[in-house]
């Protein structure tokens, strides 16, 4: 279990991927726009300056800051 107070989960199926602060959904972020919104409204105005620090943010499952999955064609 991460250790990390801000948790952006697995992208989804249909796109996005779930953001947790301190065990709290705040929403569904499709870009590390969203993402900023979700922390400032959690009260962390400053975080794009947190985003590649993993005691802040644990990037869960796929690579930072992608949000589609890139479709593989044969």
């Amino acid at each position: 279990m991460s250790r990390a107070p801000i948790i952006v989960h697995r992208i989804s199926p249909s796109g996005g991927r779930r953001v947790t602060v301190r065990e709290q959904i705040m929403g569904l972020a499709h870009s590390d726009r969203d993402l900023l919104e979700f922390l400032r409204r959690a009260g962390l105005p400053d975080a794009e300056l947190m985003l590649d620090d993993p005691t802040w943010v644990d990037w869960v499952g796929d690579r930072p800051h992608e949000y589609e999955r890139l479709e593989i064609l044969p």
